[in-house]
């Protein structure tokens, strides 16, 4: 009996047993997974969240708790679900992924033999799974075949020659690992850039290559470093990624937007920082400029200028710039040196060039518009070399640089186009001299001012007493404010001084600005217009409400400011911004598949039931609708914006007012017309949104058929007509469980028969008659589920 313990206990050992290797006689089934030697990263079978595709064979890291990918074997093939996989090492070395009736659907195709038994697949604390051979030779290693992710120590092949050559290629959508159209990897023309391709047009690309073999990024509050490092192995071109010692775990990936984002955990807020974001600004976006314009990110606001000794060719950019005066293609013409710059696609590459050479070889062929010149360090051989690069015809996608990176590029100009800038020139740095001076000056009795710790508390004390003094809200009057006061100076700061650059967006209440405080925190800084109608009462309301209230259904207050007449709010960053930027774009809306769809539904419920019964106090938002939800990474909705807000104390259940806030369309019928609200009015716009995000239409939109006044009442003559389906947004219609869906706007008399009591009503006249109609309270059927 003692041995059959011993027998039965060693086998649960094995099953349950989660080491860093597979080998022939030890496959990967589903529920086991692999991990590192030192628990940085594993291997196993995951399903997304919302994904009913099936399941994927991929790597993540095992101690960051928010499940983060870096690698997908299967991506366009998943595993069926019902259908279990494995992965095994076979004889010929190689790694094979089946599911349950024997079907291959990923393989590594090495057709290596060994002729022996110890090969064996070892996931590395690097996030690399190599195969080896018993005498230690890695035969295959993920990090050739990347997905999306480039992790510290892999090789990125800038050489399309090469062997190895690979793109990254982004997800398709953020719970959909297969393909998208966005790929970023080295140019077919030249070994020399990155490019960033939307299917086959390029979308961004990166400077050509100066010969700088290490590029840093220091972060002064973490001692984070990142270098970048480029090889030239036998004049085949790679960048590799190194972080410092004790960093935190950091990844560059292309995201399923095209964005080409470089990211550090951050262990304090459990989330992902963003350092690099590319392209950044729009006008960084390929070509964006046109023909001899380009994106100056000198600007306070970036935005495309033409080149030296050229002019905008019409009222914008569409199509470029043109030359102010002809080339002569003799003694006459000259170079105009731009410091600074990112240099033009399309170039020639010629070798082992010297300045004045390289220069010559331009002068001479009147086809050449530019040239750029750098010695290059042979990374194997530590042998000088040059690198001339001339261009002939049209100079595109081309910037200048804030931070004082970039190189000189040689603009070829006409003489008497540089005869004219010469002379502006001679009257022009005088003025600016003193101009700049004077700003100097201004500045430093400006700072020296309103710097101290002492005026910001006073100025903090002061307000904090104004608000509660002024306040006409019974309930508020005895809370206290519990957020950080930020100095205005930081919040100026953050935003680079409030710049249309850092502009998230705006509405009646004012702006929205990205920043970034001190420490790499990202915020989003609401300033609130002066002519909003957002007084001291609204004001207080976000400041007191949205602190006390901690749901992950709601955005995060994390302080405010205040300083003379501006008022400000810092919320978390949420990066994709509205849920009406992609309801109502046509391009965008495809990203919102039916789960995802559903997950914002019932996120949005959650929400609405922690404001109406679960926290301390009965709050009614009374401004629901799509652009006040947030969508954050992982497109999980955060219910914001409570200046309008309203709490019910005691017993009170409905209350009147002659001040109706809040946008028509999404009021209820007795709000609008009586100043009557309750929690019911709250509901009646979450069945607005509902149908907006079933549907794909706005409440009053103009895509609506025939002589409906509104998307209730196209909603009621599709039902009552047996049409439904038609209501279905396209884009997810093919795609989606339509018994759900109806299940998710029950009307007429669904709701009764339903055994609920709380139901949102509402009145629409139709063919001249009144009809009610009923829809299901659905964050109380969601929060029994």
């Amino acid at each position: 009996m003692a041995a059959l313990h011993v027998v039965v206990l060693l086998s649960l050992i094995c099953i349950c047993r989660s080491d860093d290797r597979l080998t022939p006689a030890k496959p990967l089934s589903a529920g086991d997974k692999l991990v590192s030697s030192n628990g940085v990263f594993s291997l196993g079978f995951f399903s997304p969240t919302n994904s009913t595709a099936g399941s994927y064979i991929g790597i993540w890291y095992n101690n960051i708790p928010k499940r983060t990918y870096v690698w997908v074997a299967n991506r366009d093939k998943p595993i069926t679900n019902g259908s279990p996989g494995k992965l095994v090492v076979t004889n010929n070395s190689d790694l094979v992924l089946s599911d349950s009736q024997g079907r291959t659907l990923w393989t590594t195709m090495n057709n290596f033999t060994t002729g022996a038994t110890g090969t064996s697949a070892v996931l590395l604390d690097s996030g690399n799974l190599v195969i080896r051979s018993p005498n230690g030779t890695e035969i295959w290693q993920s990090f050739h075949y990347p997905t999306d992710t480039i992790l510290p120590g892999m090789q990125l092949p800038l050489s399309t020659d090469d062997d190895l050559y690979t793109r990254l290629v982004a997800w398709r959508g953020p719970d959909d690992p297969a393909t998208s159209n966005y790929s970023m990897g080295g140019d077919s023309s030249s070994d020399l850039q990155v490019v960033i391709w939307n299917g086959t047009r390029p979308y961004w690309r990166r400077a050509a290559w100066d010969g700088a073999l290490v590029t840093a990024l220091y972060q002064s509050s973490t001692g984070f470093i990142m270098t970048q490092t480029t090889v030239d192995i036998g004049g085949k071109f790679y960048l590799t990624f190194t972080v410092s010692a004790g960093s935190p775990s950091t990844r560059l990936i292309l995201h399923y937007t095209g964005m080409f984002q470089f990211l550090a955990w951050n262990s304090t807020s459990s989330s992902w920082n963003v350092f690099i974001e590319r392209p950044n600004p729009i006008c960084d976006r390929y070509a964006y400029c046109g023909p001899f314009g380009y994106c100056d990110a000198t600007e306070t606001v970036p935005k495309c200028n033409c080149l030296s000794g050229y002019e905008p060719d019409g009222v914008n950019f569409s199509r470029g710039c043109r030359r102010k005066g002809e080339l002569t293609c003799g003694g006459g013409d000259s170079f105009s040196t731009l410091s600074g710059m990112k240099t033009p696609d399309k170039f020639v590459y010629i070798r082992n060039r010297s300045f004045d050479q390289c220069e010559a070889d331009c002068r001479n062929n009147c086809s050449c518009t530019a040239y750029a010149f750098s010695n290059m360090k042979n990374g194997s051989t530590s042998s000088d070399q040059s690198r001339c690069l001339i261009w002939l015809g049209k100079l595109v996608d081309t910037g200048k640089f804030r931070d004082g990176s970039g190189e000189n590029l040689y603009l070829r100009l006409a003489s008497s186009t540089v005869d004219r800038e010469i002379n502006v020139l001679k009257i022009a740095l005088p003025v600016i001299a003193s101009i700049l001076i004077l700003a100097c000056i201004i500045s430093l009795v400006w700072i020296c001012k309103s710097r101290g710790k002492r005026r910001i508390k006073e100025t903090k004390n002061k307000y904090t007493g104004q608000l509660s003094k002024n306040s006409k809200s019974n309930e508020l009057e005895n809370e206290t404010i519990e957020l950080p006061y930020i100095c205005f100076e930081d919040v100026v700061t953050a935003t680079d001084n409030f710049s249309d650059y850092n502009m998230l967006g705006k509405g009646g209440f004012g702006k929205v600005y990205k920043g970034r405080l001190e420490g790499g925190n990202e915020v989003a800084v609401k300033r609130l217009s002066k002519s909003s109608g957002q007084g001291a009462d609204e004001f207080r309301n976000e400041v007191v409400l949205i602190a006390k209230l901690q749901h992950r259904n709601l955005v995060r207050l994390l302080g405010y400011c205040t300083h003379e007449d501006e008022k400000l709010l810092l919320y978390e960053y949420l990066p994709n911004k509205s849920l009406d930027t992609f309801l109502f774009d046509a391009t965008r809306s495809g990203v919102l598949d039916w789960p995802t769809r559903f997950k914002v539904i019932k996120g949005i419920a959650r929400g609405l039931l922690y404001l109406h019964q679960d926290s301390r106090l009965t709050i009614i938002h009374r401004d629901l609708k799509a652009s006040n939800v947030l969508l954050d990474a992982e497109m999980n909705p955060k219910i914001s914006d409570f200046g309008m807000a309203r709490i019910f104390g005691g017993n009170e259940q409905q209350v009147n007012t002659t001040r109706v806030v809040g946008t028509y369309g999404y009021m209820s019928p007795e709000y609008a017309m009586e100043g009557s609200f309750s929690v019911k009015s709250d509901t009646y716009s979450f069945g607005v949104l509902l149908l907006e995000i079933v549907s794909g239409l706005k409440i009053s939109s103009s895509n609506l058929i025939m002589d409906f006044p509104s998307l209730i009442a196209y909603a009621w003559s599709l039902w009552k007509d047996g049409n439904a389906r038609e209501l279905v947004d396209s884009s997810v219609v093919e795609n989606c469980p339509l018994h759900g869906v109806l299940r998710c706007i029950q009307l007429d008399g669904v709701a009764e028969t339903s055994g609920m009591e709380n139901c949102w009503k509402f009145r629409s006249s139709l063919d001249g008659k009144v009809r009610k109609v009923r829809l299901l309270w659905i964050y109380q059927y969601l929060s029994e589920r």
